[in-house]
């Protein structure tokens, strides 16, 4: 058994975040990591074409600024150089092929106990921690909604997670589920490569170039949301014009009034809307209510076949599956139990980084804070 004063559980941005901030203040811990790398969804997980669609200021992590010679907006390929310079700047090693098979809270002890596999050496390892750090991120399992007869489809079926590119579908009828940002993109991807693509899109959704979605959180340190959001969303209507005519609605809400109160971004778009505008990619504003071999049989009474279908649809938090006392900081789907802002803080030295659907700008100030409470605690 080894002692440390923090555990962290996961060594993406959220866990290489707190590791630096608690350097800082020579706090000793530990980051367990189930993979063989650091920032592993971003090395493995996401499609080639993939880049930060939110300024480099707005995306980077505690105590290292993104260099004034980078771009404004980064590549996959420079974040993840970002991320090396990060982990050599601040000594953070991680001790990689750990799998987190439970984390108890000793009452006795005051202290956490954590249970981890090694799947490289075929051991076990037990860590005791003052506090312990659940980093493991929003977007640890695929999900892939339970749609009557997807288990009998035909043809091919893939979570975003597993997307690369479409080079494989070429000529292809597929439709991708999800219109969110990864959604969107995909169709472009797709539609790029040569296949027919249609894309679902059940609910109302803002849709911002990338340098609007900049302005805005520009603005948003000077003037309140509903007027960045009247500014922006007139701006994006100028930008589009009414895409209602496409099956894409706009909500009653402002994008960023959606992104504080339940975390939804906006749809950043990269040529989508250009595609869908002349005919390239169909838009089907409804939803699937069920799968009859090769035929998908929409809500609307449509229906059509394809050889693929492609799900962006989002992720599910595992942490509720290894940390038996979960309900200290995370509700039983695994989210944030407390409410923004004070979403980072649970009880008994339990915290959770990452988990705010406020992308790398949120991952900054849930390190910044947890590190800080942690320091206060220990003073």
């Amino acid at each position: 058994m080894e002692e440390f004063t923090v555990a962290i559980i996961g060594a993406g941005p959220s866990g290489l975040a707190i590791s630096a901030c608690l350097s800082q203040n020579s706090i000793s811990h530990i980051i367990l990591e189930k993979e063989d790398c650091c920032a592993s969804l971003w090395r493995k997980n996401t499609y080639d074409r993939v880049n930060l669609h939110l300024a480099k200021e707005f995306c980077s992590l505690p105590h290292m600024p993104h260099m004034p010679s980078s771009p404004t907006f980064l590549t996959k390929a420079e974040f993840l150089q970002y991320i090396d310079r990060y982990t050599t700047h601040f000594n953070i090693n991680p001790r990689y092929y750990r799998l987190v098979e439970s984390s108890i809270y000793d009452k006795i002890k005051n202290k956490w106990r954590v249970e981890a596999k090694n799947a490289k050496e075929g051991t076990w390892e037990v860590y005791e921690a003052k506090f312990l750090v659940v980093a493991t991120g929003e977007n640890s399992e695929a999900y892939i909604p339970d749609v009557p007869g997807l288990e009998n489809f035909e043809g091919e079926f893939v979570h975003s997670k597993y997307y690369k590119s479409g080079e494989k579908y070429e000529s292809k009828e597929v439709l991708v589920v999800g219109s969110g940002n990864s959604g969107m993109e995909i169709a472009y991807d797709l539609d790029n490569w040569g296949a027919s693509t249609s894309i679902l899109i059940r609910s109302p959704v803002h849709v911002l170039t990338k340098e609007l979605v900049h302005q805005g959180m520009r603005m948003l340190k000077d003037f309140p949301v509903h007027t960045v959001d009247d500014i922006v969303t007139h701006l994006a209507s100028l930008e589009y014009g009414d895409l209602s005519k496409y099956g894409i609605y706009v909500p009653k809400k402002g994008p960023f009034y959606i992104k504080e109160v339940n975390g939804r971004s906006a749809v950043i778009d990269v040529g989508t809307i250009g595609k869908i505008k002349e005919g390239a990619i169909k838009v089907i504003p409804s939803y699937i209510m069920r799968i009859e071999n090769k035929k998908v049989v929409f809500g609307n009474g449509k229906e059509k076949e394809f050889d693929a279908i492609v799900f962006a649809t989002g992720y599910r938090s595992t942490a509720n599956k290894w940390l038996k006392d979960y309900n200290y900081v995370l509700s039983d789907d695994g989210t944030p139990k407390n409410e923004f802002p004070n979403h980072w803080k649970g009880e008994h030295g339990l915290y959770c980084a990452g988990l705010a659907k406020r992308g790398l700008f949120g991952i900054k100030k849930d390190a910044e804070a947890i590190s800080e409470d942690i320091n206060l605690n220990l003073k």
